[in-house]
Parts: C-alpha cells; structure tokens; sequence
C-alpha cells in the first residue's frame, strides 16, 4: 500500500523533530552538570521523536502486526508520556526558581505545584495505560488507524482518554507558561519561538478534547467507518501541524543564537589579518601568540563574543603604542590622501606606523592617533573595525607589513 500524504507528512514531522533532538544532544549531555532546562527539553525532543516515528506508516505497520497486536499503539503512548514530563521539567526549571523572601509570582507557584504531582501523574498514567491495553481494549485484531478502529468501543474509549486527559493538561500547562512568557519576551527570536510554541501547545488542546469527545460520543452512537475514518485523518493532520510549529518554534531562539555566531565568526574572519599583523608586532599583548585564521575560528576555549571583544581590546592597545612610531605630521598627510574615508585613513595610519616600528624605528612621543570610532556602542566598534581592517587589507603590501629596503618615511610606506 502506497503511503497516504498524511503519512508522508508524518515521516517528515518525525524526521524533522529527530534533527531537532540531534542539534540539541550535545548541549544536553555535555553542558553543565546544572543546565537543567537543556536537558529536560531534550529529553521533550527524544521523546516525541520517538513517538513521531511510531506513527508513521512502515513503523506503525510493523508493531501492530507483531506479537503484540496494536503495539505501536502503546509504545507511542509510553514514548509521548516520557516526553511530556520531560517537558513539564522544563517548565519547572524555567520558571520554578525564584528566592524565597518575598512574595511569590503566581506563574511560579504554578510551576511548582506542576513539580509536585508531574512525576507521579505520569507514573500513574503509564501504570493505568498499561492494566487498560492488556485489559479492556480489544486487541482482537491489528487495527491501522486506532482511534477510527476503535469508534465505539468503550475499552478503548476508557484507554485513550487516560492518555487525553494528561496530554490535555499538559498541553494546557506549557500554553499557559509559555503564553505568559510570551508577553514578557525581550528578544525578538524568542518572543516569535515562544508564541508558535504557545499556538503548538494551543492546538493540542484542541486536539485532545476534540478526539476524546468523539470517541464517547461514539460509544452512544456508533458513527459511519468513513466518517470515523475522515476525523482520525483530520485530526492527525492538526497534530502534524502542531509539532511542526513546536519543532520550529523551538528551534528559533537558537536559530537566533546561531545566526549571531555566525556574524562573529565573520568579525573574526575580517579583524584577524589587522590584529594577526599588530598581535605580531607586539608579542608580550596577547594572551597567545596569535595562529591561523581556521585554528582561531575552532578554538573552544573562549566564545566567540568574548574572543572579538578582546582582539578589539588588543587592537585598541597595538594603536596606543603605535602612537609612539607616528612622525608629527602623519595624521593630517593621511587625511590628504583618503578626503572623506575615515576608515581608510585609519588603516594609511596603522600600516605607516606599523612599518615604522617592524623597521626598526624608536619610539617617541605620543603623536596624534588614527580616527576614533564613531560610536563608543560596543557593536558599532566592531563594525568600524572590520572597515579598518578591510582597507588594511586593501592597502598596499596587505599580506602583512615588511621591512622596506630602502629608508622611506612611514608616510611614503602607505603609498
């Protein structure tokens, strides 16, 4: 049997949800022995992977047909519970801190009492799920799509609702917190993930009442197979929805975080010849000697925002001392050559000076530096930077500054 839309979008689903437990992983089991929340949502992600991929149709097929009849039925069952308290952990560790003097938020008192009776509502859940299947539900035959199958039948009826009525609180929980989370989002990255996680966790909600309505409704009055049929199909498809909203909006504040990470590495990429060429110059000034521009880039030692501020740090000493190389009138030649371009004036006045000093020259008195940023925002500095440094680049000799071969100037080194 060819698969329907509906289960090629719920390989998808399942396959999108498992790179999301992957991405995360790392983080998750070598962070900080503290770091709680990362844990607790990979442990959301895993789970609902898991879950995911018993619902499609190859997997699906193969557990009902096995030994035990309908067992895909339970495995994604046990799978979505763990998942879920994962996941209720992770609103506590989110929102459950707060110091004890004082009075208490009510979104915290409500993510405490979710930690008292979270753990022991799913063992009790995965308890009478389990007395339930092997019990009441009628097993009498592989079933394709269960709560369809199963309309009308009050065993399987009593069985899904246990599963409804925790995933419903659940969902109605992480709605609650992450809406009110929401609202008091600061970044932009974080507000738009919340919100679709909000809508996520909205849309399960719906789901659970809709399919637990449905199913007691048809143990009074059977409804047609293609009806059944056509709401399980439905309703299944609002769930895809759901996780891929879930799945995305998760994914957004560490797109965010990425996106910044990015953006550094390229500050680095442009900063490194400027502050390789100063770093190398005055050896005693950084921490370490200054490697390749790859080596930089993986270095796990230090994050990449606080390795920028430094090598902006040790760009602003290197020009300091290289204040000591500049000849009087160094400053205002520069200007003449490059009217209007302040950056470009900059690098004339750093190669100048640089070449002065790597020839040999001693030092004086302080002259007159090279134009100043033109913000002191810590982002604006950077950016004036990487100016500086592509015109260092652009300038001649950009391969690094080299000891002249006749006696010139510094002035007549920039030309």
């Amino acid at each position: 049997m060819s698969p329907s839309p509906l289960d090629l979008a719920g390989y998808v689903v399942a396959g999108l949800m498992t790179a999301v437990a992957l991405w995360r992983m790392p983080a998750a089991l070598w962070g900080d022995e503290q770091d709680r929340r990362r844990r607790a949502l990979w442990g959301c992600y895993a789970g609902f992977a898991a879950a995911l991929w018993t619902k499609t149709q190859y997997v699906r097929v193969t557990l009902n047909d096995s030994a035990v009849t309908d067992l895909a039925v339970l495995v994604k069952h046990y799978t979505a519970t763990v998942a879920i308290l994962a996941i209720l952990s992770y609103i506590v560790a989110v929102y459950g801190r707060y110091p004890d003097a004082g009075e208490i938020p009510r979104h915290v008192r409500f993510a405490r009492t979710v930690q008292r009776v979270a753990a022991k509502a799913s063992v009790a859940t995965l308890v009478l799920l389990t007395v339930l299947f092997f019990t009441v539900v009628d097993r009498s035959y592989p079933s394709d799509r269960f709560v369809s199958d199963h309309a009308g039948q009050w065993g399987a009826t009593v069985y899904m609702t246990v599963f409804y009525v925790y995933l419903g609180a659940a969902s109605a929980v992480c709605a609650f917190q992450w809406g009110l989370a929401t609202a008091d989002a600061r970044g932009r990255h974080l507000r738009a993930g919340l919100g679709m996680m909000t809508f996520a966790m909205i849309i399960g909600v719906g789901y659970t009442v809709s399919r637990t309505l449905f199913l007691w409704i048809s143990v009074a009055d059977r409804p047609a197979e293609s009806f059944a049929l056509r709401f399980d199909e439905v309703t299944e498809a609002a769930q895809v929805v759901l996780f891929v909203f879930f799945a995305v909006g998760a994914s957004i504040p560490a797109f965010g975080t990425g996106v910044r990470r990015a953006r550094l590495w390229r500050a680095q990429a442009a900063l490194h010849p400027l502050w390789r060429d100063l770093m190398t110059a005055f050896p005693e000034q950084p921490f370490a000697a200054p490697a390749s521009l790859p080596r930089e880039l993986l270095r796990v030692d230090t994050p990449a925002d606080l390795r920028v501020d430094r090598w902006a740090a040790d760009i602003a000493d290197a020009v300091e001392q290289l204040r000591h190389y500049a000849t009087p009138d160094l400053a205002t030649a520069v200007r003449r050559q490059a009217p209007g371009d302040e950056a470009a004036v900059a690098a004339r006045w750093l190669r100048a000076t640089l070449s002065a000093k790597n020839a040999g020259a001693t030092p004086g008195p302080l002259r007159e530096g090279p134009p100043a940023p033109p913000s002191a925002d810590q982002d604006d500095e950077i950016a004036w930077l990487v100016r500086v440094s592509a015109a260092y680049r652009g300038a001649a000799g950009a391969t690094g500054p080299r000891k002249p071969k006749t006696a010139r100037t510094p002035l007549e080194r920039t030309e």
